[in-house]
Order: C-alpha cells, then sequence, then structure tokens
C-alpha cells in the first residue's frame, strides 16, 4: 500500500501482503458482562466479513488515507486486505474504522442493546438479516451475550449468503447482458418506428398543406362567383328599372312561343287534312272522268312511271315536299311521288304563295326537295335553316326536271 516501511503505515503494508495466513480456532471467552467488544476484540475471522459488508469501500478509503497521510496506494481488493489485516490490533486505523461503525449504525446498536439473552438476540439476527445485513451483523457479533457458538453460526450464514449473493450476482448479470442485447434491439425498432412515424409526419404535413392551397383556391373560385352572381344581379336590377314591363314581356315572348308552336301543328295537321281530301278527290274523279291535264301528256306520265319503277323506292306514306319548280310540272311530281306510296306536298318557294306559309308546310313535311333554281333567297335559307334545326332530310337541286326529282327520292333514301 505504500513503498516505506520506516513508518507508522509498515504495519498495514506488512498485513496487506500477508494476509490472513492463519485461522485460529475460535476459543469460549468468559463474559464480558454487559459491555459490546471492539473491533479489534473480535475473532479474526470475523474481521473479513465485518470490514467487507459493514463498511463501505468509499469510507475505507478516506479512513485509511486520513490515517496514512494519503500514503496508501493500495485500491480494491489490496486495501480491503490490508484493513482487514490491521484489525488485529488497536492503532490509529482500527479506533477510526470503530467510530465509523458505531456512528453508521447508531439505530441498529440501540435495538440490539435492549436484548438481554443469547436466544433473544439469535431470534433478533434471525428476523432482521433478510432486510439488512451490515446493521444486524456488526451489532451481533459485538453484542455481549453473543455466544462462539452463535458467532461461527452467523459466520457460516454470512460465508454462504456471500458465495449465494455472488451466484445470483453473475445471473443477474447474464439477465443483464440478455436485457441489454434486447434493450438494443428494440431500441433499433424504435428508431425505425420513429423514422416511419416521421416519413408519416412529412407526408401528413404535405398532404394537409395540398388541402390547404385547394381549399383556398376554391374558396377564391366561391368569391368570384359570388361577385359574377351579384354583378349579374345589379344589372338584372338595372334592367328592371330600365324596363319596368321587363318580366311581363319574357312572360309574353313565352306564351308566343307556345302558341307558335301550337299554330305549326295544327297547320300541319290541316296540311295532312287538305292533302287526303284531295287525294281521295282525285281517285274519285279518276274513277269518273279523265282529268284535264292528262290527255296531251298522260301517256308520257305513265310511261315515266312505268320505266321508273323499279329504280324509284318505296316511301311508304312519307309526306314529300317539293320547294320551287315550274307549275306546269307539279302534276308529274305529284304522280311520281304518290306512285312510290308518298305523299306529295308543294310550295312555290315565294312567288306566287306566301313564305310565311312556308314553315307551317316544312313542318308538315317528312323529306324535302328544294329546287334552287325556282325560289327566292328568302325560301332558300328559310327551308336550309329549318332542316338543319329539324335533322330532317332535304336534298337540293338546279334542274326542275323529272329525272332530277328521282334522283333527288333515291338520294333521301340513302342514310346520311
Amino acid at each position: 500500500m505504500c513503498q516505506a516501511h520506516s513508518n507508522p503505515i509498515d504495519a498495514f503494508s506488512d498485513a496487506s501482503s500477508t494476509g490472513e495466513t492463519e485461522a485460529p480456532m475460535l476459543t469460549v471467552r468468559k463474559s464480558a458482562g454487559s459491555r459490546r467488544r471492539l473491533l479489534w476484540e473480535l475473532d479474526s475471522r470475523a474481521h473479513c466479513p465485518v470490514v467487507g459488508i459493514c463498511l463501505p469501500l468509499p469510507a475505507l478509503q478516506r479512513m485509511v488515507d486520513k490515517a496514512y497521510r494519503g500514503q496508501n496506494i493500495d485500491k480494491g481488493y489490496d486495501l480491503h486486505k490490508g484493513a482487514v489485516g490491521e484489525c488485529k490490533s488497536r492503532n490509529m486505523l482500527t479506533e477510526a474504522m470503530q467510530r465509523e461503525l458505531e456512528q453508521r449504525h447508531k439505530i441498529t446498536l440501540q435495538q440490539a442493546a435492549r436484548l438481554k439473552t443469547t436466544d433473544t438476540l439469535a431470534a433478533w439476527w434471525q428476523a432482521e438479516s433478510p432486510k439488512d445485513l451490515a446493521g444486524p451483523l456488526w451489532a451481533t457479533l459485538t453484542h455481549p451475550r453473543c455466544t462462539p457458538e452463535l458467532e461461527r453460526q452467523i459466520l457460516g450464514e454470512v460465508h454462504m449468503l456471500q458465495h449465494q449473493v455472488g451466484a445470483a450476482q453473475r445471473a443477474d448479470l447474464k439477465r443483464l447482458e440478455a436485457v441489454l442485447d434486447e434493450n438494443a434491439v428494440l431500441g433499433r425498432e424504435l428508431a425505425r418506428a420513429q423514422q416511419r412515424q416521421s416519413q408519416q409526419s412529412n407526408q401528413n404535413v404535405m398532404r394537409l398543406a395540398a388541402l390547404q392551397d385547394q381549399i383556398m383556391q376554391l374558396r377564391g373560385e366561391v368569391i368570384t362567383r359570388d361577385t359574377q352572381l351579384a354583378a349579374l344581379k345589379t344589372q338584372l336590377l338595372q334592367l328592371e328599372e330600365a324596363v319596368p314591363d321587363l318580366a311581363c314581356r319574357v312572360k309574353q315572348a313565352a306564351e308566343l312561343q307556345v302558341q307558335a308552336d301550337r299554330i305549326h301543328a295544327l297547320e300541319r295537321a290541316l296540311l295532312l287534312s287538305q292533302q287526303k281530301s284531295e287525294r281521295q278527290g282525285r281517285l274519285l274523279g279518276a274513277q269518273t272522268t279523265e282529268p284535264e291535264w292528262c290527255s296531251p301528256q298522260a301517256d308520257s306520265v305513265t310511261q315515266i312511271a312505268n320505266t321508273s319503277a323499279n329504280q324509284t323506292p318505296c316511301l311508304d306514306d312519307l309526306a314529300v315536299l317539293c320547294v320551287g319548280g315550274r307549275t306546269a310540272s307539279v302534276p308529274l311530281y305529284r304522280h311520281i311521288v304518290e306512285g312510290t306510296g308518298g305523299r306529295f306536298l308543294h310550295h312555290d318557294g315565294g312567288d306566287e304563295e306566301s313564305v310565311s306559309k312556308l314553315d307551317a308546310t316544312l313542318a308538315a313535311a317528312d323529306l324535302v326537295i328544294c329546287q334552287t333554281g325556282c325560289i327566292s333567297h328568302n325560301a332558300y335559307w328559310r327551308v336550309k335553316d329549318h332542316c338543319k334545326r329539324t335533322g330532317k332530310q332535304c336534298v337540293f337541286v338546279e334542274n326542275t326536271g323529272t329525272t332530277s326529282l328521282k334522283r333527288a327520292l333515291l338520294a333521301l333514301q340513302q342514310p346520311d
């Protein structure tokens, strides 16, 4: 514990170097009355457990440094072994150790002082040692009623307990290593979970930011729409103030449109009825007398109808409107259309008949043939606009002959 042996430290150093080479047998001592034994009065076999258990190593280091003026160099086991060797006699170190033990275990010594017999001391040791080993060990070994047999029993129990504690410590170390390994694994898993949570949190933040941007955009659109709506309402109010009867005019315009549609429907029905009546009248007149227009052209009309019967399609009672054409050719047009099963309608395109009647005639027709060379511009645009709006089939021809009419009828039967 020190380098020189020419001072009071030599005894402590010699004891440290030699250790406990002898273990003297416990001898039966005489009763010491009520006085407790001191540290150096204990059996040498009790010094090791007392110093190792009842005195913490830092406190022992402090006392050794103080007793030998800081010249001690031993640590750990060597310090313990040297202190145990010094306990065989009374000296400055053992006196300091005695005072430390008395002060540290004062309460336990007071409890043990009330015990008057060896049996009660042994029972008290058995009850208190599991709770705190240091205090009861020092109080029992130094008690005046501690017999050699009880001392031997206590030292044996302490010796075996140290072995058990050592084994338990080794097992605890193994368990500690396993726990540390498991803790490391759990720590890595926790780090990965935290990383995943951080990534998910970042994604949620980005998604939330995108949703907030979308909300702001939608709010802007709503504000713009509300602004436009307010402007339109203001404009409507201005228009209503400028034209007090605007609502009434709009209502009248709607009613006029309804009436116009109704008139067109009635005119269509009227034209169909007139056409049917005229057709029946012609059939009835054909049975009695020969029509006026037949004799010089009857033969040619019949010949045209017979030679083109195989080339003209069946119109299946469809209303065919011919707009324009020469007045003398109208009977031929009628004969050709009715010969194919259709119903013939005619409008001169504005030359003699009113153009206003053209709309009703167009409404009554299923197919339209417009002879562009024999109608007015107004009638031409009316026919074109009506067919475009209603989707009716319309064929525009320039020649007014019967051959052009047949070709137009064939074109009307072709798909669009």
